[in-house]
């Protein structure tokens, strides 16, 4: 038997125990809302730091950009390097660019920092495929829908809760808070995650190598990208304009409604454990559909959402929690599937898959801001629903044997 199959079979006789799972969930949660911590604070850390207000974006834009690096870069590490040292590594480097970011003074100095906090973040997209790795397979999909669910309330609570700590304390405080988390969490990992050492034996040249060959040749990690690409880019489109719409003249929400709003979108990270159940069952094709006319539904009841008034406000919520949890279905029936392709290509299929929908959602959240103050509202909201018209129209030319 060839060594990966090895590696394979071991693997899914070893059993993770809920409160495992729990800790890599709630591990998840933490290291992610770092990429969503400067959203609410843009306005204070700039003008704390003397950076000029139209930079102000660079500090979100910088750490998104490092986030993307990382998968690209850091996440194949997890198909060559040990993958509890590889997380502990990154989590104790996320500690202390976080501490870096309490520490400095002067803008440029911040900018580079936030870059790092996005790069060290991709320890969550190494902590999701190996899950994987120690799920039976009939329950493969339920335990990866439990990590991303933590995922999910780790970026729906990160605003809100940045918002409020800054409204007590100071932006500064934030990060103090998160670097506290973040060796806490690190120190569980490492105490209490079980050791994998991958079979591949290729250098990290190799590695990198292999990527654009995984892409050609994998169909469906093609597809499953290219899905979440398209609504991903429609939910970052929505939250990069909602908050522009809520705190317009039209509603005239303060910082602290927005995080409301906010939070409501949490009440998607229910789709997570549901679409793992519904992949487990072998209906991913089902549930693809389902997701995407989730998320087309959601932007055209936005788009039509009468504004000023508290109908249109109800519309809105539930549109965002209709949206968050199309797109969470999606994302957990997209990684269910690629890690079905085996064991020894996981993390560089992951990062694969997340570079691919994360530029999706890049392009989204250009595009909302941009037609926002051009178009108003209803423009952009149909902009959006445009996206996920692309993704059913494409659904539409997959084969089904």
């Amino acid at each position: 038997m060839p060594r990966a199959d090895t590696a394979a079979a071991t693997e899914s006789r070893a059993a993770m125990p809920t409160w495992l799972v729990l800790l890599i969930a709630t591990a998840c949660a933490v290291v992610v809302a770092n990429l969503y911590y400067p959203q609410p604070l843009i306005g204070e850390i700039s003008a704390s730091l003397g950076l000029p207000a139209q930079s102000a974006g660079l500090i979100v834009t910088l750490t998104q950009i490092g986030y993307g690096v990382g998968l690209l870069l850091v996440v194949p590490l997890g198909d060559l390097c040990e993958n509890r040292t590889l997380v502990t590594v990154l989590l104790a480097a996320e500690t202390v660019v976080l501490t870096a970011a309490v520490l400095v003074k002067a803008p440029i100095p911040f900018l580079v920092t936030s870059a790092l906090i996005g790069l060290a973040a991709v320890a969550v997209q190494v902590l999701v495929p190996f899950t994987s790795h120690y799920a039976a397979e009939h329950q493969r999909g339920r335990i990866i829908g439990t990590v991303m669910g933590g995922v999910t309330i780790g970026i729906m609570l990160a605003r809100p809760a940045a918002g409020l700590v800054a409204s007590v304390w100071s932006w500064r405080a934030v990060y103090v808070l998160s670097a506290i988390l973040v060796v806490l969490i690190a120190a569980a990992i490492r105490f209490t995650m079980p050791a994998r050492r991958p079979e591949h034996t290729a250098g990290y040249g190799a590695l990198l190598a292999s990527l654009p060959r995984l892409v050609r040749d994998t169909p469906v990690l093609r597809r499953r990208a290219l899905y979440h690409a398209c609504l991903f880019g429609a939910f970052s489109l929505f939250w990069t304009a909602v908050p522009l719409l809520l705190t317009s003249d039209a509603f005239g929400l303060s910082q602290s409604g927005i995080a409301l709003f906010a939070l409501a979108g949490a009440a998607g990270a229910i789709a997570s454990p549901i679409a793992g159940r519904m992949a487990d069952r072998n209906r991913t094709r089902p549930w693809t559909r389902i997701a995407i006319l989730c998320v087309l539904v959601a932007l055209l009841a936005a788009a039509l959402a009468p504004t000023g008034s508290a109908l249109g406000l109800a519309v809105l919520v539930g549109a965002a929690i209709l949206l968050d949890f199309g797109v969470m279905t999606n994302v957990v029936l997209g990684q269910r599937t690629i890690y079905s392709l085996g064991p020894q290509l996981r993390a560089r299929l992951n990062g694969l898959y997340m570079a691919i929908f994360f530029a999706g959602g890049g392009v989204g959240s250009a595009i909302g801001g941009f037609v926002y103050a051009h178009d108003g509202w209803t423009v952009a909201a149909l902009t959006g629903a445009a996206l996920p018209v692309l993704a059913l129209g494409y659904f539409l030319t997959e084969r089904h044997d």
